[in-house]
């Protein structure tokens, strides 16, 4: 059982050309591998397909297990002998026009470990007037989920579902030590809530949060949309300890079980935590 981890967030600005988002990641996983030899590396949501049409969207997705990009993510961790967890990509639901908006992980000998669909979709008005309708497309998970790495205890959610602390709440009654939040958040609402959710999910939970994440434009159904970027790591106490540039790339971090256990000694939340009817 390991007591260190180094993770890798890789930030990406991907589109609707699936093969060359793909081939863009294994460049960045490529780079922080070279870089940072990392344990486990994490992509963003809907790494390898983000935007453009419906009909395009439901081409593109693929088999869990069995599609394109669910076979290169697990060749990569095999070739490589890392843990890849695939931030989002889209999966294919056979007889329906939707897709599942889906984690999906595999260990360094690239065997799938973890899959986790999307529970909250982001169907709202932004502050600028963006309209977002996830659900169109997309239909939504019901699963809590979590995996073993290493002897470390991660939870999953992807993106909108920081919002929602049940899930959190979930996830600590797990007893989870990292969660995994990779994201595409909207520019209009992660100038003023990125940072806040997450370390707020952070101090929560009592465990490292590691949130890779979208940036720079894309284009949905014609139309110009910007994301947030960046990515980050927060420690269990809620302390941002790293932080992506405005740009495609990645950023590392190390994850300690010295300081979850420091969080949790000072603030013993789980021994103090109550069912609470609603």
């Amino acid at each position: 059982m390991k007591t260190e981890l180094k993770v890798t967030a890789i930030q990406m600005n991907s589109g609707a050309d699936q093969q060359k988002n793909l081939a863009d990641a294994a460049a960045l996983m490529k780079a922080a591998i070279a870089s940072d030899g990392p344990d486990l590396i994490m992509l963003p949501e809907y790494f390898d397909f983000y935007g453009g049409e419906k009909e395009g969207k439901h081409a593109a997705a693929g088999a869990v297990p069995g599609g394109g990009s669910y076979t290169f993510l697990s060749n990569f961790a095999r070739e490589h002998k890392v843990w890849v967890h695939a931030g989002s990509l889209i999966e294919r639901i056979e007889g329906d026009s939707r897709v599942y908006n889906t984690s999906v992980v595999f260990d360094r000998e690239g065997n799938e470990v973890a899959t986790y669909r999307k529970i909250h979709l982001f169907d709202i008005t932004s502050p600028d007037g963006t309209k977002y309708h996830e659900s169109a497309t997309v239909k939504a998970g019901d699963n809590v989920v979590t995996y073993d790495i290493e002897g470390f205890t991660m939870g999953c959610a992807i993106c909108f579902d920081m919002r929602f602390s049940d899930l959190f709440a979930a996830l600590a009654r797990r007893g989870v030590d990292i969660v995994a939040l990779p994201s595409a958040f909207a520019m209009g609402t992660g100038k003023d809530h990125w940072d806040v959710l997450l370390r707020a999910r952070a101090i929560e939970t009592q465990a490292y949060v590691v949130a890779p994440a979208q940036v720079g434009t894309y284009y949905s159904n014609g139309q110009a949309r910007l994301t947030y970027g960046n990515s980050l790591v927060c420690d269990p106490w809620g302390l941002v300890v790293a932080r992506a540039s405005n740009a495609p790339g990645f950023v590392s971090a190390r994850i300690e079980r010295s300081q979850i256990d420091h969080a949790r000694s000072m603030i013993p939340m789980q021994a103090r935590r109550k069912p609470i009817a609603a």
